[in-house]
Formats: C-alpha cells, sequence, structure tokens
C-alpha cells in the first residue's frame, strides 16, 4: 500500500537547481568555477573562525552526550528493534558510507605532499620546515591525522544523533529541518522547513557527483598506469556508467540486502590491504614514524584546531586545515541522515562509540599507508610524488602499491575496492535523497519507493557524467571537472547555519529531554500529535 506522496516543495527547485548546474558548468565551466572559488574565499575569511568552533563544539556535545547519563537513552525507545543486528554489519555500513573516495586516496597523497611540501604554523605562529626533513615527515603525517581523523568524523556524528533523536525518539518526519522543531516550532514543517531540507539536499546531491567524478577518473588513472592503456573521456564516461548501474541495482534492492553485502566486502578487504602494506611497508619504520605522529597530534591538537594564520597571511589554513571542516560540513547532512537510519535501537552512547569508530580505523590507515609511502620516498627514491605531481593526486595510490610486492594484483584489487566504496556510498545517498523527496507516513523508517532511487542517482551522475567527458575547456585551463570537484563549496555557507543552529537544537533536546523524547517519555512530552509521524519496526533479521 502507498503511504507516502511526493514532495514537490522539494522536488521541483532541486530538479531546476540541477538543470541549471548542468548547462551553465558545460557552457562556461570557468566562470562556473570562479564563482565556486569566490565562494569559498569568501567563506573561510569571513567564518573560517566559527568553522573551527562549531567543529570543536561538536566534539564537545558528543562528549558531553558519551559520557553522561544521555548516553543511555535508546534511540527509538526501549522498545526500538536494531537496524542491524551485529555491531559488525553497522560497523561496516558506516565506514564504507564515510570513507568514500576519501581516505582511499587521501591517505598517501596527503602525508607525502607535505614531507615535500612542509606543513606551517608549526607552534601556531608561522613556524617552518625543511622540506623532506624529520619535522616534515612528523608534522605531516600528524596534520594528516588531524585533517581526518576524530574532528572530521565528528561532525558527521553530530548530525547523526540530532536526526536520530529528532526522528526516532520525537517521532517527527526523516528530514534535517525536523531537528531544528526543538528551536523554531511547528515552522520547521512549513516554508522554513522546506528551505532548510532544499538546502541540505542541495548540499548531499552535489556532493555525491563530485565523489562520483572523483572516483572515476581515480579508476581511470589506475587503468592507465598499470596497463598502459590512454584512459581518455570516454574511458572515464563507461566507468561512471558501470558505476552508476551498479550502484542502481544495489539501491534498487534495498538498504539491507545491497548496502549490507557490498559494506562487509570492502571492510574485510580493506582489513587485508592495511595487514598487507603493514608487513611489506617496513613495519619498525611504520611504527616509529607513527608513534611521533600520534604525539605531535596530541601535542599540537588545540593549536594545529585553531590556528588561521591572521597576522601572517599564511594560506595554509585556508587550504587544508579550514577547508577540511568546510568540505566535512557540506557532507554532514547526507552522512548525518544516512547513519541516524541505521542507528535505531541503539543506545546514544552506543551510536557515537560505533560512529566514531571509523576515524580510528581511518587514522590507523593514514599511519600505514602514509608512513609506508614516506619511508618509500626516503630509501627507494619512490616517485610517488613525481606522479602525483605529474598525473593528478589520483594517481599517487598506484605509484605506491608499485613499490609493493605484487604490486600488478594490488593496484587491481584497489581499483576494485575503490569502485566498491563508492557503490557503496552512492547507494547509501541515493536513498537519503529519495526519502527526502517524499512525505511518509512511516517517517525514517520508510524504505522510499525505488524509482525515485534511480531518478536521483541518474541526476546525480549526470553532473558527474559531463565534468568527465566534457571537452569544454576555458582560455585559462579550466575544465568541467574542476568545476564539479568543487561543487560541494556552493552549499557551505547555508550547511554552516544548519549547524550552527543544529548543535543548539542537540543541546536543548538532550537536556530536555523529558519534553522532547516521545519515545522513552510519552507522559511528560510536549510534540503534539499532528506533527508526528507513525514509526514501523525494522526487523532485526532478514
Amino acid at each position: 500500500m502507498k503511504n507516502y506522496t511526493l514532495r514537490k516543495g522539494i522536488f521541483v527547485p532541486m530538479l531546476i537547481i540541477f538543470t541549471f548546474v548542468i548547462i551553465f558548468g558545460f557552457i562556461n565551466p570557468s566562470q562556473f568555477y570562479q564563482i565556486e572559488v569566490a565562494i569559498s574565499n569568501f567563506g573561510y575569511d569571513y567564518f573560517g573562525w566559527l568553522y573551527i568552533l562549531i567543529t570543536l563544539s561538536s566534539i564537545g556535545v558528543l562528549a558531553w552526550v558519551f559520557f553522561s547519563k544521555k548516553g543511555d537513552i535508546i534511540m527509538g525507545g526501549k522498545d526500538a528493534k536494531p537496524f542491524y543486528d551485529s555491531y559488525w554489519k553497522w560497523f561496516a555500513v558506516a565506514l564504507i558510507s564515510i570513507i568514500g573516495t576519501g581516505m582511499v586516496i587521501w591517505g598517501i597523497a596527503e602525508p607525502v605532499t607535505f614531507f615535500h611540501d612542509p606543513v606551517t604554523g608549526i607552534g601556531g605562529f608561522g613556524g617552518t620546515l625543511e622540506p623532506m626533513s624529520q619535522g616534515a615527515a612528523v608534522y605531516g603525517l600528524g596534520t594528516a591525522l588531524l585533517h581526518w581523523g576524530i574532528p572530521s568524523i565528528a561532525l558527521y556524528t553530530i548530525l547523526t544523533i540530532g536526526i536520530g533523536f529528532a526522528c526516532y525518539n520525537m517521532k517527527l518526519p526523516y528530514r534535517i529541518s525536523s531537528m531544528m522543531y526543538v528551536i523554531f516550532g511547528k515552522r520547521v514543517q512549513g516554508v522554513l522547513g522546506t528551505v532548510i531540507d532544499v538546502f541540505c539536499f542541495f548540499a548531499i546531491a552535489v556532493s555525491v557527483a563530485a565523489v562520483l567524478a572523483v572516483a572515476s577518473t581515480t579508476i581511470a588513472a589506475g587503468i592507465s598506469i598499470f596497463f598502459g592503456i590512454e584512459t581518455g573521456a570516454a574511458a572515464r564516461g563507461i566507468i561512471l556508467l558501470v558505476i552508476l548501474t551498479t550502484f542502481i541495482i544495489s539501491s534498487y534492492t534495498g538498504l539491507k540486502k545491497g548496502i549490507r553485502f557490498l559494506s562487509d566486502l570492502n571492510a574485510k578487504i580493506f582489513v587485508g590491504l592495511m595487514i598487507y602494506v603493514f608487513i611489506f611497508g617496513n613495519p619498525r619504520f611504520i611504527m616509529s614514524l607513527s608513534t611521533e605522529a600520534i604525539g605531535v597530534t596530541l601535542d599540537s591538537f588545540f593549536t594545529r584546531m585553531t590556528y588561521l594564520g591572521t597576522v601572517s597571511g599564511d594560506k595554509f589554513p585556508m587550504w587544508w586545515t579550514v577547508i577540511y571542516w568546510i568540505w566535512m560540513i557540506v557532507y554532514g547532512p547526507m552522512m548525518g541522515l544516512f547513519l541516524a537510519k541505521i542507528a535505531q535501537g541503539r543506545t546514544f552512547r552506543q551510536v557515537i562509540g560505533v560512529t566514531m569508530l571509523p576515524a580510528f580505523f581511518i587514522m590507523g590507515w593514514f599511519l600505514i599507508f602514509g608512513s609506508s609511502a614516506i619511508n618509500m620516498e626516503m630509501t627507494r627514491n619512490a616517485p610517488i610524488y613525481t606522479t602525483m605531481s605529474e598525473r593528478g593526486l589520483e594517481a599517487a595510490v598506484f605509484a605506491f602499491f608499485n613499490q609493493l610486492p605484487l604490486g600488478l594484483i594490488l593496484g587491481i584489487g584497489f581499483i576494485f575496492v575503490l569502485f566498491l566504496s563508492v557503490v557503496t556510498m552512492c547507494d547509501s545517498l541515493a536513498t537519503t535523497c529519495a526519502s527526502l523527496s517524499v512525505n511518509s507516513a512511516t517517517g525514517a523508517i520508510a524504505e522510499p519507493p525505488g524509482y525515485l532511487k534511480i531518478f536521483w542517482s541518474v541526476v546525480m551522475a549526470s553532473v558527474a557524467f559531463l565534468a568527465v567527458v566534457a571537452n569544454t575547456v576555458s582560455a585559462d585551463g579550466i575544465d568541467m571537472l574542476h568545476a564539479a570537484k568543487m561543487l560541494p563549496m556552493t552549499g557551505a555557507l547555508p550547511m554552516l547555519l544548519v549547524y550552527t543552529f543544529g548543535i543548539w537544537a542537540i543541546v536543548k533536546m538532550f537536556r530536555n529531554t523529558d519534553k522532547y523524547d516521545v519515545a522513552n517519555n510519552p507522559e511528560t512530552a510536549i510534540v503534539p500529535q499532528d506533527v508526528m509521524v507513525r514509526q514501523q519496526e525494522a526487523p532485526v533479521k532478514e
């Protein structure tokens, strides 16, 4: 029986916006790119400090919920059943959804880049390091841990608990705007809520498009390096079509069946790769440099987090550290919606713990792969940095595998892993976009209609497809691929507002659980019946 209606206030504006993006980006990629850069620069220049404070606040609020009695609250109430019946399934899906393409590309590219082009702002006052020195290696790896570790994943986790509480405990519709009910009341179910959700939907959709564009170019780079095949626009387009077809099939089979299988397989392959690289990548050097990098990260955490180069004019925090918080904030709504959907039936302490675990997995990956890559550059004169400079950062990981035993097999396996990572991530997000496009009587539990999953998959992939196959290049060398990679930045400022009010809402809802937790305190809760949706129980086993 049909228990949903199309949410035209979301569907129509997003269709118009994406049509405009595709046409404008194709006709004039240079101007489009310059607009994106201008938006990014404006956000950093005027609100870089706020991005940092939001990131630190997210960590603080999560710590408060985790270590207090608030962590004992069950998402969905005491009778709610877990979406996944084991911690491993839950963790694997969360891990692969969070990883996307970031960890697998930057795990080598960033530490090696900082080894040759050292980080600045050492000591918080513009200190510099010599290239390829001890300090460059340690601070470079330590800074990469800061960028990809706890702060980044905290920005995903904070929205996870906020959306989870609003949708499962307050029984509000499955939308980002529902989180704001404790501040704005019923107004979030009108025009205000629609505006919030349109901005969030845009951030989700352009983020997926950017991921698809990067993934197809990375896989193409690997094929070119290992097989000597020139992979031009046509090859990248074919790769993207294969990715699109696979995640449409996976998404159409349902959230549990498709994503669980892919995530389980992919997570195990990632663990196997980490063990292999650790064994054959000089374990002694990896452990020694990792220990130093962890020490530097802990010692300079707040200094590095808050460094903006205000007086010196240093642009390092703009193009590295703060830009990461901006990226994660843009990606935050899509990750928060999805991770909340699979966390029902667990305590908020468990939700925070399992959702933050990928941060430690990612840091482990950076320590092993980054340390090994630096060692190869030092002892073997490995051309990792050279390859990355000449062929793009996507090629760094394949140049790295060429230095290991069975490099060809590893490279092919890595292409497969990257393919699965992107498919898994896009699978989950196609489901999220489809869910945001409907008004459902069953709230967050509802499996959205298959035709909407397919529709939004194709729309998001269309932007990426034009980016990787279009031959439109401006006089200054900017093509649509550059524009597509920067596209998520256009949604950064609205998402900053979402986070600012969102953290306020999260603190308010957890401080006043007697008023807002309908699932656990129905007698004292003040959420009116007419704003709530009916919740279905998720089956424990398939």
